[in-house]
């Protein structure tokens, strides 16, 4: 059988959850281990989901849209499934590869060529049986022709078509996926996105990142576990609330450099800043409980250096709200340890509840406004005449100031360049005075701010 390489110019990747109605959903399921996830790669033609020798490491439902020869589909990428295991974390993975499965249109059930056919992947098959979808049998790591003797065990399934491939190398992918062409439904329509605020829940290990995401989609979208470090990769999900579109990223928990291992966790946190800087605004989570660690602060300076909008969430106030003053102690506690994120909306709530979920969504609606608000040119120069009344700027000896000038270049995050003679002199703390009466002036709750000086003749 000649084997074909995918030609990645076939296919063109989006971003997870931004789909129109009606687009397939196709499923990688199969025991730990066998290569879902790096079919799912080989798919998109990106490394998407995290790869390791070491079986369980995808927990969550991974999605990505993509096309193949003009044809749209959902894949997603399942933890492995063991119907037999009993250990909690497994078994809460398998509900997630489960409700995967309930969801999804067509199914790739991927087998490991060289364990041969396993007691685990009989028991996979006969829990197919009365399945009414459509299903492809896929037999990995057969990375060479000759290797396709590795197939005979596999008929005893009783399947008519196996589809051998190598997901590492790309050997038979084409063929897999020119099978369920014809069940992909044509679209004309524009693929352009649209208007999106994306939003990534960011924080230190287990302060209910993804107890917040479960709760927002009134579903276990996600792993929740008392283990810290149980969500590994970022988790897309698009949700539509009150006529706006919003992409939640569930990330994984940062936690100090020290203390992150190597491998996993690694490609866990080094995901976790890719997911923070493609999003417009960061939900940073802190334990109520706990208190505010230094680690919180380094998460927030993270958060400032990406230039990302913020809303702060003191989450597991439940827990207290019966001690009187703790709010209070807490907010001071928290301009302390935030000087820089003063203009940040802070919400006390618990992850569990929708009331708490109606206040993030609010604040976030908020901030992405004041995220891409642009100030008209003329507005602009009438409030630097009036911070510059009010506060005169010094320059050089024997030099006359000349007149300044702003306007806005950028939005997400507002960024604006201010025009000035050689004479002016802008120290840091008179760009902290105008930034300061820029918020006073226009809002810009919840988003950092630039001014960006640019000295005239």
């Amino acid at each position: 059988m000649k084997r074909k390489t995918p030609a990645r110019s076939s296919r063109q990747t989006f971003l997870p959850g931004l789909r129109p109605s009606g687009v397939p959903l196709v499923a990688v399921i199969g025991r730990p281990n066998v290569g879902k996830s790096t079919l799912f790669n080989r798919i998109l033609g990106t490394r998407n989901a995290i790869v390791d020798d070491r079986p369980g490491v995808t927990r969550d439902r991974i999605y990505a849209e993509c096309t193949y020869q003009g044809r749209r589909f959902q894949v997603v990428d399942t933890g492995g499934l063991d119907p037999t295991s009993t250990d909690d974390m497994l078994g809460l993975i398998r509900r997630q590869s489960q409700a995967a499965l309930a969801a999804a249109d067509i199914l790739l059930v991927i087998m490991d060529g060289r364990d041969g056919l396993t007691p685990m992947d009989r028991e996979i098959v006969d829990g197919l049986q009365g399945v009414d979808k459509p299903t492809f049998w896929v037999v990995n790591k057969v990375d060479t022709p000759a290797l396709e003797t590795l197939l005979a065990d596999f008929y005893h399934l009783g399947k008519d078509t196996l589809f051998p491939i190598s997901a590492e190398h790309g050997h038979g992918v084409d063929e897999l996926l020119e099978a369920f062409l014809h069940l992909l439904p044509s679209h004309d329509e524009d693929l352009t996105e649209t208007a999106t605020t994306r939003v990534a829940m960011v924080g230190r290990p287990n302060v209910g990142k993804s107890t917040l995401v479960n709760t927002i989609l009134g579903e276990e979208r996600a792993v929740v576990s008392d283990v810290p470090g149980t969500t590994r990769d970022p988790i897309d999900t698009h949700l539509e609330r009150e006529g706006r579109q919003f992409l939640l990223t569930d990330t994984a928990g940062l936690r100090r450099r020290g203390r992150v291992e190597p491998g996993i966790e690694g490609y866990s946190v080094a995901r976790t800043m890719r997911a923070l800087g493609r999003s417009d605004i960061g939900v940073l989570l802190l334990d109520g409980v706990e208190g505010v660690t230094d680690q919180d602060t380094k998460i927030a300076g993270l958060i400032q250096r990406q230039g990302r909008g913020c809303v702060m969430l003191v989450n597991k106030w439940d827990l207290r709200r019966d001690q009187p003053d703790a709010k209070k102690k807490f907010s001071l506690e928290l301009q302390r340890q935030f000087p820089f994120f003063t203009f940040v909306p802070i919400l006390f709530g618990s992850a569990l509840a929708p009331k708490t979920v109606d206040q993030v969504f609010s604040a976030v609606t908020r901030v992405m406004e004041a995220f891409s608000y642009r100030v008209p040119t003329g507005r602009l120069n009438q409030f630097l005449q009036k911070a510059l009344t009010d506060n005169p700027l010094t320059v050089k000896k024997g030099n006359p100031p000349k007149s300044l000038y702003m306007t806005q270049v950028a939005t997400k995050p507002p960024t604006f360049a201010l025009f000035a003679g050689k004479s002016a002199v802008l120290t840091p703390a008179y760009l902290r005075y105008l930034e300061n009466q820029l918020r006073a002036t226009f809002g810009f709750e919840g988003t950092p701010l630039r001014i960006l000086v640019r000295k005239k003749a």
